[in-house]
């Protein structure tokens, strides 16, 4: 495996898996949602996400006909119809909601609905107007703290990703 990582001496077979790899270490997510505030280090996992604002549920229990966004939740849905436990803890049953669609927090103001209480907290300022997230270089204020990771690299011209095929430079990847 030729591809080393410097901070942790991990080794890959391909230079892209090491560059994903390398957002582990930075905590940098740069393919953003456009329907809420989460962000990703995998495209192939925005993709993913984007179903739970779009509805699409491709893949279909055999069993009950009930619906997911990804093979993977089926594969641990289908485990519900044998007596294999799915559920170890109501930690783990809170954090599958985000990858089952269900979406019992609602927002009172425009019927929006999220997976966790504190995603409906956090979008509840969009309607209150409420910023708490101030840069203090300018004091511009943002509604969560990935807007504002973003627009400090706007003070520090820091270009983070870089063009494989040219000398270009960009704040945040543009997925498209």
């Amino acid at each position: 495996k030729p591809y080393e990582c410097s901070q942790c001496y991990m080794k890959f077979s391909q230079n892209c898996h090491l560059i994903n790899h390398l957002l582990t270490h930075t905590g940098e997510k740069p393919f953003p949602c456009s329907e809420c505030d989460k962000s990703f280090i995998k495209r192939r996992s925005l993709i993913n996400h984007l179903r739970t604002h779009t509805g699409e549920k491709p893949y279909q229990c055999s069993q009950c006909d009930k619906t997911f966004t990804d093979r993977r939740y089926l594969i641990n849905h289908l485990k519900t119809h044998t007596t294999e436990k799915q559920y170890h803890c109501d930690i783990l049953k809170r954090h599958l909601r985000t990858h089952t669609g269900e979406k019992p927090y609602r927002c009172s103001q425009c019927g929006k609905a999220f997976t966790e209480n504190n995603h409906l907290k956090c979008h509840m300022r969009t309607h209150t107007g409420e910023k708490p997230f101030k840069c203090s270089q300018c004091n511009k204020a943002f509604t969560n703290h990935t807007s504002l990771i973003k627009h400090r690299r706007k003070h520090t011209l820091e270009k983070p990703f870089k063009c494989s095929l040219s000398d270009k430079a960009s704040t945040n990847i543009k997925v498209g």
